[in-house]
């Protein structure tokens, strides 16, 4: 799934209107399995200035960044970080680890052929599934517009649930970006 949509899923499980921290730990939670795609990409597309096709056609499939997504993609890694959370009673920390998760049960079957090695450290397995959220060749034709759709009525919810101007502006931002990533992917790869 788009990152938008991840973290759109998780406040609907997670947010809660007055609970800053636990709505944070959602938000963020639901980010972390991302944040070293987005670190690498950013730093190797606008600072070392490689063009955007060698990242994505060759740097994401690099046996280093694959070391790096196995990590932070890992079902042992935040299924580790959920338990210690709840053996230590740290409710927000479970929400944080319990969305990383959610993150990662939705990415596990929406990746054709760039899926992660889910299982690191006991297995750099990495399952190739029949859809993709965004290869049209496997699917995305259906699986995107099944996910905008879901992603706008979780906003919609969400706006009913969170009435001050500023969640209602993060909400309206967080729409904004999921419903319009073709023009986010135009953007990335006319830079390269």
């Amino acid at each position: 799934m788009n990152t938008p949509a991840h973290v759109i899923f998780a406040a609907v499980a997670f947010a809660r209107p007055y609970d800053r921290r636990r709505t944070i730990a959602a938000v963020v939670g639901a980010l972390a399995p991302d944040l070293s795609l987005y670190l690498m990409a950013s730093v190797s597309l606008y600072i070392l200035q490689i063009p955007a096709q060698a990242v994505f056609d060759e740097l994401y499939f690099s046996p280093a960044w694959q070391q790096v997504f196995a990590i932070d993609n890992s079902f042992f890694v935040w299924g580790g970080a959920f338990a210690l959370a709840w053996w230590f009673g740290a409710k927000n920390a479970m929400v944080f680890a319990g969305a990383a998760l959610m993150h990662l049960a939705f990415d596990f079957p929406l990746h054709h052929d760039d899926g992660r090695p889910h299982f690191w450290p006991v297995s750099d397995w990495v399952f190739e599934s029949p859809v993709s959220y965004w290869d049209r060749s496997a699917h995305a034709g259906i699986i995107g517009p099944v996910e905008m759709a879901l992603s706008a009525l979780f906003c919609l919810i969400l706006m009913r649930r969170f009435t001050s101007v500023r969640s209602r502006s993060v909400i309206a931002a967080l729409a904004l970006v999921q419903l319009a990533p073709v023009f986010i992917w135009m953007f990335v790869f006319a830079s390269g």
